[in-house]
């Protein structure tokens, strides 16, 4: 009983936390944008200008005084919480992403507001559970439920909360949170009906006169689609590496490069279009797309204009996520391709609708690779049943073309690229038998290793991994534990970082012995080494024996 007030709490304070967000964006967004677009051309470029300096130098500051680490969509966080700070996240970074979001979508960068939303929502779910007595060790449970809940309200979707949070977060359809996150994705929809009203994400016609042909271009839109989202994945991926490899430009000025370079390209299609889309959400014209609205020659631009702008927002660090764009890219795919094949078949109104429906959802599948979320997102979004055929078709051929763009899907390869390295640790669930286990099953089997400590080597290392302790392996040979402050402070004086002694230990032994050993390590880390050869085959911290054990107890 106790456990099932705890969640409706929290679901609650994560849905209103969602509903705030996505009210205030579109508040700003209407008072800025949508309103200096009834004004002249002139107008609106000089006006746009000064909004997005303004909000993106603003997000800059935040974020270089009170938390870089509220940059991006928070998803890829929220799983690197969930799996390794067993759901507790910062309160600090809650607040600046809370703020520098509404900041940096309604002020005009091109992202969305949905992966924030998942953010807050698990960030407001899990400080909340700690300040009514939840111990930092058991707030998986209740961060995974507020990421639901979070991203009902956003969405106005609570079954596709429900796979989302399983399929991504969780990454496991028999979780035994499901019972909690349904519970917290249904006071997360309750919550933005009662503030916000029971309307779909886009008004749509009825689709009723749907015709057979349109079966014929679905795999167009959904590979065409499906391709624009591994495209937009590989470039923003880039760009966010050079970006941070870089060392001319200090951080705080890159969210305004982004911005500038959305401005350029939104200016330069409302100029010529007439659409605002590429700015905020652009939901906008995405509902126009969605009511064949507009001439849909011009979908094929925005589609070239948001695909830019996007990978420029989020590549420079600006706060805000991708669902938004998204959908956007493949609506507007889908758009564009269903007025071109109708140049040589008698499509219907309604036809070009579900081809339009079918590129949000392959685009969204190919990069998140959440199958049963990105089809279930869209029918929530629309509320129309004629549509799931086509979801479902290209749904499936969306995951050929994610299986084809690489092994990682956006959020895990943000994460690798940060130096993540996402170990999923899923013991038996009683105690004893899980101290029985081999340390292999607990142990990082790809560890990150200095092989010189020459100063160029240390710097990488560094500043390509987050983590506090580096094994040492000269030669072949391991000789020591090199940590993060020993090799700041190495570096600072010119000098050879002093190294902790290792203390090793071998794959088949217990964890509980093997717990034992943690006592003799300063570092608090035992490496794993081959008892034949005495290569370093993987490492184990204090924290995997901590989380492995919690997750036995949660």
């Amino acid at each position: 009983m106790r456990q099932t007030v705890l969640t409706v709490v929290i679901s609650f304070a994560a849905g209103l936390a969602a509903v705030a967000f996505l009210f205030l964006i579109n508040l700003i967004f209407a008072r800025s944008y949508l309103a200096f677009a009834a004004r002249s051309k002139g107008y609106f470029a000089a006006a746009s200008l000064i909004m997005i300096v303004t909000t993106s130098l603003l997000v800059g500051v935040l974020m270089k005084f009170f938390g870089a680490e509220a940059a991006g969509s928070g998803i890829p966080q929220v799983k690197s919480a969930f799996w390794k700070e067993l759901g507790w996240l910062r309160l600090r970074t809650v607040v600046i992403k809370f703020i520098g979001g509404i900041l940096s979508i309604g002020g005009g960068q091109s992202l969305g507001r949905e992966g924030p939303s998942v953010y807050l929502g698990a960030g407001t779910a899990s400080n909340l559970a700690g300040a009514l007595g939840v111990s930092r060790r058991e707030r998986r449970g209740p961060a995974i439920v507020g990421a639901s809940a979070g991203l009902a309200a956003a969405f106005n979707t609570p079954l596709a909360a429900v796979t989302f949070a399983i399929e991504e977060v969780a990454g496991d359809l028999n979780s035994r949170f499901l019972g909690r996150v349904v519970l917290g994705s249904v006071i997360g929809a309750l919550v933005v009906y009662g503030i916000l009203g029971r309307q779909p994400a886009f008004s749509l016609p009825d689709v009723d006169k749907v015709s057979w042909l349109h079966y014929a271009v679905v795999p167009v839109v959904a590979f065409f689609a499906a391709g624009s989202g591994a495209l937009f994945q590989r470039m923003t991926l880039q760009l966010r590496r050079r970006v941070s490899r870089q060392g001319r430009m200090p951080g705080w000025l890159m969210p305004l490069c982004g911005g500038l370079i959305t401005w350029i390209i939104g200016v330069t299609l409302f100029w010529t279009t007439g659409k605002v889309g590429v700015f905020g959400l652009g939901y906008q014209d995405l509902s126009s797309a969605l009511n064949n609205a507009f001439d849909w020659r011009v979908a094929g631009v925005l589609v070239m204009g948001k695909l830019a702008a996007t990978a420029a927002s989020y590549g420079f660090g600006g706060i805000g996520g991708i669902f938004a764009p998204s959908l956007f890219l493949g609506g507007m795919s889908g758009y564009f391709l269903g007025g071109l094949a109708g140049i040589w078949l008698p499509l219907t109104p309604a036809d070009r609708i579900v081809l339009s429906a079918v590129g949000m959802s392959a685009c969204l599948g190919a990069i998140v690779r959440a199958p049963l979320t990105s089809m279930l997102i869209v029918f929530e979004m629309t509320h129309q049943f004629a549509l799931v055929p086509g979801l479902l078709l290209g749904t499936f051929i969306s995951q050929i073309v994610a299986r084809l763009n690489g092994p990682l899907n956006f959020y895990d390869a943000l994460l690798v690229q940060d130096g993540h390295e996402l170990h999923k640790v899923r013991p038996p669930l009683d105690l004893h038998s899980w101290q029985n286990l081999p340390v292999a099953a607990l142990a990082n089997p790809r560890p990150v290793l200095l092989t010189s400590l020459e100063p160029e080597r240390l710097k990488v290392a560094i500043s390509d991994h987050p983590y506090a302790y580096f094994p040492v392996v000269i030669e072949g040979r391991l000789i020591g534990v090199a940590g993060r402050r020993e090799i700041l402070t190495a570096l600072s004086a010119g000098t050879a970082p002093e190294l902790h002694p290792a203390v090793t230990c071998h794959a088949e032994q217990t964890i509980r012995e093997v717990g034992n050993q943690f006592i003799a390590s300063p570092a608090n880390i035992v490496v794993v080494v081959d008892p034949q050869s005495n290569a370093v085959t993987g490492i184990v911290t204090l924290h995997d024996l901590l989380r492995a054990q919690a997750a036995i107890e949660s």
